[in-house]
């Protein structure tokens, strides 16, 4: 497989049988691909010049980066949870106690003290074949406290108060988008339209959830009021469009366009670009070249506390 533009030129510097396919391949980015060389690229984007940096480059499958404002990224790789320090570059494992099976669905709560992750839990009674359930754990490592009661569940998003989680979930054989309070409870579906609703991240305000849907046959990025109602389509390219993250200044939106139709998919391994929304007029730009990556890139919320720039990751593959 061919080397990235991105990476190029920046050396140094997921219904059906096919959604559940999906699912397994967001357990642990791209499956398919663990038997091959996979160098992975963790970069920053500063979105007003343009400039991508390598934060590093290593021979691992690591994902989702979500950025903690004390200077480090909560990343995963191969079920497990790491943190990356930006100024010293060290890896560390962080403790999440039973919590091993990890894909790439996790995020840091608005107070900085909580990380919750998606854990596929073998020991869960349900049929389903792949059973991410969703637990908060203390931002430093410790023991997982579990918070849906029902599987599979993928996190996306946390509300500004910190009070409830939005997350992606199969239920019936659909994929929609669900809301819970953080000490568990019963679920709220928001979405039920067929095909993959996906990728639900709250405004900076809570007025809104963003989010992708495959409702229109295209998988294009839309949003709604926070209690679902009122949705509203916002891109309606050719591209694939997935995972808008909005800024924590609530100017922005950046998300993933595969160049490529990829129907209901979210694949590992397939030309990419970052792109930014102006929340306020609405116009949309490029803002990186056509890479290779997809799966892992930028699943979950990556913006710097200032919103200033990105965390993402391209990759290589050999």
């Amino acid at each position: 497989m061919k080397n990235s533009p991105l990476v190029q030129a920046f050396p140094a510097c997921f219904c059906c049988l096919a959604l559940l396919a999906f699912c397994v391949l967001c357990s642990f980015g791209a499956a398919a691909q663990t038997k091959k060389d996979t160098t992975s690229f963790i970069q920053t984007l500063d979105i007003r010049t343009g400039k991508i940096d390598t934060v590093l480059a290593v021979k691992n499958h690591f994902e989702a980066p979500n950025w903690h404002p004390d200077n480090y990224l909560v990343l995963n790789s191969k079920g497990k949870i790491y943190t990356l320090n930006l100024a010293s570059k060290k890896v560390t494992e962080l403790n999440t106690g039973f919590a091993t099976q990890c894909n790439n669905d996790h995020g840091i709560s608005p107070d900085k003290k909580w990380l919750v992750v998606s854990h596929n839990d073998k020991s869960d009674p349900s049929t389903k074949s792949y059973k991410s359930a969703l637990y908060l754990i203390p931002i430093k490592g410790g023991q997982p406290k579990r918070v849906t009661p029902e599987v599979p569940s993928f996190w996306h998003g946390w509300t500004p108060d910190g009070k409830t989680l939005a997350y992606c979930a199969e239920r019936n054989g659909n994929f929609d988008i669900y809301t819970i309070g953080i000490d568990g409870g019963t679920e709220k579906r928001l979405t039920s339209t067929e095909g993959l609703d996906d990728g639900p991240d709250y405004s900076p305000d809570g007025k809104y959830i963003y989010f992708n849907s495959y409702r229109t046959g295209h998988m294009q990025i839309w949003r709604m009021l926070a209690d679902g109602s009122n949705p509203e389509q916002l891109t309606f390219d050719e591209n694939s469009n997935w995972f808008a993250h909005p800024s924590p200044d609530n100017n922005w939106i950046a998300y993933i366009a595969y160049t490529s139709d990829e129907k209901q998919a979210h694949l590992f391994g397939k030309n990419v670009k970052l792109r930014l929304m102006n929340l306020k007029t609405k116009e949309i730009n490029d803002i990186t070249p056509v890479f290779y990556g997809g799966q892992g890139t930028i699943n979950v919320p990556s913006w710097s506390p200032n919103s200033q720039k990105i965390a993402f990751v391209s990759y290589l593959v050999k």
